[in-house]
């Protein structure tokens, strides 16, 4: 018998972030979220708290937790859009098609009591957090911004009726793919800088440059990512997250900042150091070892993620993207060290960035999906 259970209480919750850590237990491939980190959503004060309306959920079979979803209603997003969705995020659930079932039942009940009509995910808060469900790349590990889940849960959905919403595709880039194209890039990178006036951006460390840069970039952020897909407008409290986040792995050293003749940012590229080898095996929990496996991993990383990019729309069909590129090439060339950047996740028709990696010598080893279901 399956019973699905509102999370109230404590335990409850220590229920809800403990399972998916027990799901994966020595699982190589699946690297667990800070666990402090998620716990936050559970207080008063959560920063979404005051865009969003959410629960969660934890399914029982015969006593033993068996499963876990969340629901989230992104009011800024349905008002953006026009729409009456619920999201649904951090959805585990072991091999049982029935706890499943009972887990979507519930999910869409509690939907439909808020007014809403459709259910679609995994989606998030928002784009900041982890997102979309694997659906190729199963051998491959996460990185620490990527979900990890196990084929099953695919096909548990589709059953379900849920189809396809879109894609995103998750690369791993290696450099230029020849020292001809990296040559022809810096030409070209060189004469659109002459042409708009155009230079790369500097800063001591990292707290310079988010003193310097941290408001470009956020503005940059929302005028560049608009139109797509899951994205929402930031909010004040989502600014102090990412800053607080950042801290102490951003550097000017894996990051490109491009700036007109007025200082005014025309396109970032934010990468910072994989996180994830430092965490597989943990419970995401901050003790000595971890710490000490953190640290070194961010003062000496073999892996970089690339976290976040923009460029202003009206500059996109005029190649400064190309120095974003050839940025990251440099990267990897003058950093013995790393043995490739990750893209992390690029909405599949999101030409713009896909064409981005082009240059690259490229392999494409991960895809993840968003589903959507109607419920009326």
């Amino acid at each position: 018998m399956v019973e699905v259970r509102e999370v109230k209480t404590r335990q409850e919750q220590r229920a809800f972030l403990n399972f998916p850590l027990d799901l994966y237990k020595g699982n190589m491939n699946f690297v667990p979220p800070l666990y402090a980190d998620e716990k936050k959503m559970f207080g008063k004060n959560y920063v979404y708290n005051d865009s969003c309306d959410w629960t969660a959920f934890v399914a029982y079979k015969d006593g033993v937790a068996a499963g876990r979803i969340q629901c989230i209603i992104q009011k800024d997003a349905n008002a953006k859009n026009g729409e009456k969705r619920c999201r649904f995020c951090r959805f585990d659930v072991t091999d049982d098609l029935d706890v499943s079932r009972a887990l979507f039942a519930t999910a869409g009940k509690w939907a439909l009591e808020k007014g809403m009509d459709t259910l679609v995910g995994p989606l998030n808060f928002s784009d900041l957090e982890r997102e979309g469900m694997l659906v190729d790349g199963f051998d491959e590990p996460a990185t620490f911004e990527q979900n990890y889940n196990f084929a099953y849960y695919k096909d548990h959905v589709e059953s379900l009726g849920f189809r396809k919403e879109i894609d995103w595709t998750a690369s791993r880039l290696y450099g230029a793919d020849s020292a001809e194209t990296m040559e022809e890039l810096e030409q070209l990178v060189g004469f659109i800088f002459k042409r708009y006036k155009l230079h790369y951006g500097s800063a001591k460390n990292g707290p310079d440059l988010l003193r310097k840069y941290a408001d470009g970039i956020f503005d940059l952020l929302d005028k560049s990512y608009e139109g797509l897909y899951g994205t929402v407008p930031f909010t004040e409290g989502m600014r102090k997250l990412v800053l607080e986040n950042f801290a102490l792995v951003i550097s000017p050293k894996y990051t490109a900042v491009i700036l007109d003749e007025n200082e005014k940012m025309v396109c970032f590229g934010l990468s910072f150091p994989g996180l994830a080898r430092a965490l597989v095996g943990t419970r995401g929990k901050y003790t000595p070892a971890t710490l000490a496996k953190l640290l070194y991993a961010i003062k000496k990383p073999d892996i970089i993620d690339l976290c976040l990019v923009g460029v202003d729309p009206d500059y996109l069909n005029r190649g400064v993207s190309g120095a974003l590129s050839l940025a990251i090439m440099k990267m990897l060339r003058d950093n013995p060290g790393l043995k490739w950047a990750d893209t992390n996740l690029n909405l599949e028709n999101n030409y713009a960035i896909q064409n981005q990696w082009r240059r690259f010598k490229r392999d494409e080893c991960k895809r993840y999906r968003a589903y959507v279901k109607e419920l009326v």
